[in-house]
């Protein structure tokens, strides 16, 4: 969940089902336990509303992989522009082998590919906003150069960022929806 509105809708369905929330964030609920409630009411709620619980050593993995790197991006985590592999380290007390591995094998891409198109994303949807420009966006991005944003951008999507802007029909994907 990235959005606040998937996060009310649900919390209302959590509630509705007499199920009382305690946090919601993107990636994890935490409820109350209570007697009446079971795995399998929470996943009917989360699959009735196009979510999922994950439950697979190597999903979890996975999904706290993209979690991390999601937040980094929406917060201009400065520390993970400079040593991926440390702070993903840090942050989900594994090897940096081991997550690196896991991720490759089952999603077919690198974290740093992953990771390059959840900026690009991002730099689409700042450039929608036009509040910034676009050395403003390569520095929020945690770009040492707007070039270097500039090259990539083009690498992943095919057209410049400037074509990007002028084409008025963006075609961006959610950051939780990448992949």
């Amino acid at each position: 969940m990235v959005c606040d509105r998937c996060k009310t809708l649900l919390q209302q369905e959590f509630e509705k089902a007499g199920i009382t929330m305690v946090s919601i964030e993107l990636g994890e609920i935490v409820y109350k336990e209570h007697k009446d409630i079971n795995i399998d009411d929470i996943e009917g709620i989360l699959k009735s509303n196009g979510f999922e619980l994950v439950k697979d050593t190597t999903e979890m993995i996975i999904e706290n992989i993209k979690i991390e790197l999601i937040k980094s991006i929406n917060t201009s985590e400065k520390d993970l522009s400079q040593n991926m592999s440390m702070y993903l380290s840090k942050k989900l007390n594994k090897e940096y082998s081991i997550l690196s591995k896991t991720f490759s094998k089952a999603k077919g891409m690198t974290i740093e590919k992953y990771y390059i198109d959840l900026k690009i994303e991002k730099a689409k949807e700042l450039i929608q906003m036009n509040e910034l420009n676009f050395s403003e966006i390569a520095y929020t991005l945690n770009y040492k150069s707007s070039s270097h944003l500039a090259s990539q951008f083009k690498s992943v999507t095919g057209m410049s960022m400037g074509e990007y802007k002028k084409l008025q029909q963006w075609d961006r994907k959610p950051l939780d929806k990448i992949m």
